[in-house]
């Protein structure tokens, strides 16, 4: 019973998030200019963007580093016993 409530949710979950079709055109393929990162670009903000998306993956990296240690400390902790 579990199985299909889990079934079912998926199904009217899938269907809130489908889009319509938008048709693509040849300007679509042509286009080279990005208008938000040219906006942020010329406003400075772009370098705060790349700032913080740096330390936010310096900080998972130190993270997951961090964690990785802790494991090899407790995997020597249990070999010793």
């Amino acid at each position: 019973m579990k199985k299909w409530f889990v079934i079912l949710f998926l199904l009217v979950s899938l269907r809130g998030i489908a889009q319509d079709k938008i048709a693509i055109t040849d300007e679509d393929y042509q286009n080279t200019k990005v208008e938000m990162a040219d906006l942020m670009r010329s406003e400075g903000k772009i370098y705060v963007l790349v700032g913080i998306i740096g330390i936010v993956f310096v900080g998972i990296l130190v993270y997951v580093i961090s964690t990785d240690r802790k494991a090899a400390r407790l995997e020597q902790l249990i070999k010793e016993k």
